[in-house]
């Protein structure tokens, strides 16, 4: 089988194709045969170094995939020879709350990842895919999805949500936020992804170019009152806006650091708006299966930007760099 490798990260990075003998699966474990894959920003940064050094290397990129079990190891009693299956980030994370033994369990950077033809998992690091949902579709979900449903999950109809930039996430939270009966405004620097955008279903666009400071927009279009959630992709550098944009008793739902994570905020509002925060760190195995439910039932489309052929592979992390709108996805 072929598989993919990042033999160097930083500014001088490497991918490179390799040919390995398939794996076989041991005890507990499948074999999956790989249809599709998709990247996340993390993909990203693990390639150019920003995301710390991975423990192993060279390293097998990519934590989201979907494919079809091939072969099922001893005790394996809840998958077969035929199963449909997406990737889980966290490979230790099956259900409940957050913990420290979560740390580590990541695949694509603590663990080798998924960018190969074939890949043995335990069958418990695998979750099943809906039957409406195509192995491309399903290959978007196990971060982008699953972080945007946890991400606006307890939103209750009738509210209004702003969600930051186009991307995977973004479009995810917009697209769960609308089948949830709410009013979703969207920021972005283009105007033709703003219309792209509402195409899909946002109530309303902001390009921060534009208009830099967005925050009054949103106040503007909420007459004043403010957003009732936000969901904050952007890091250091946009929080203080989105806490400027909150009406009160709002939550910001934090996710992300495109913007680096450390600045001078002013934390003031959170107090006088009673508001609140919440981390939001891709989410567990039951979740996801969760997302993929109601993504399902909801008749949504994931958004897919650009596809690139398995064979051309860093093709997808240079579509990945440029912004995409939506997500970018490898096909074998």
């Amino acid at each position: 089988m072929q598989r993919w490798l990042i033999t160097q990260i930083g500014a001088e990075h490497k991918l490179e194709r390799q040919d390995v003998p398939a794996p076989s699966p041991g005890p507990g474990e499948v074999l999956v045969r790989m249809h599709a894959w998709s990247l996340n920003y993390r993909d990203l940064m693990i390639l150019r170094g920003e995301y710390g050094a991975p423990k192993h290397m060279p390293l097998v990129p990519l934590s989201d995939g979907a494919g079809e079990v091939i072969v099922c190891g001893a005790g394996v009693t809840t998958l077969k020879p035929g199963s449909r299956v997406m990737t889980t980030l966290f490979q230790g994370w099956l259900e409940g709350p957050f913990h420290a033994g979560v740390y580590g369990t990541d695949i694509g950077f603590s663990l080798p990842g998924v960018l190969s033809e074939y890949v043995c998992l335990p069958g418990q690091g695998v979750a099943d895919i809906p039957d409406g949902l195509s192995f491309q579709a399903a290959a978007t979900l196990p971060v982008a999805a699953l972080t945007a449903y946890n991400a606006v999950k307890d939103l209750p109809p009738g509210a209004t949500m702003v969600t930051l930039g186009t991307g995977g996430v973004s479009l995810f939270a917009m697209q769960i936020a609308k089948s949830l009966g709410n009013r979703v405004i969207v920021t972005s620097s283009s105007d033709d992804k703003l219309a792209r955008a509402k195409q899909l279903g946002a109530d309303e666009g902001i390009n921060y170019v534009t208009h830099p400071e967005w925050d009054h927009e949103v106040l503007r279009l909420t007459s004043g009152r403010g957003a009732d959630w936000i969901v904050e992709n952007g890091g250091a550098k946009t929080f203080q806006r989105s806490l400027a944009a909150l009406a009160p008793t709002g939550r910001i739902s934090l996710l992300g650091r495109l913007t680096g994570i450390t600045n001078g905020v002013n934390l003031q509002p959170l107090v006088y708006k009673a508001a609140s925060v919440r981390g939001i760190f891709a989410g567990n195995r039951q979740e996801l299966l969760e997302a993929a439910t109601v993504i399902e039932r909801a008749g949504i489309e994931p958004v897919i930007d650009s596809t690139h052929n398995f064979a051309n592979a860093p093709q997808a992390w240079n579509a990945l760099a440029k912004g995409p709108f939506g997500k970018v996805v490898i096909t074998a």
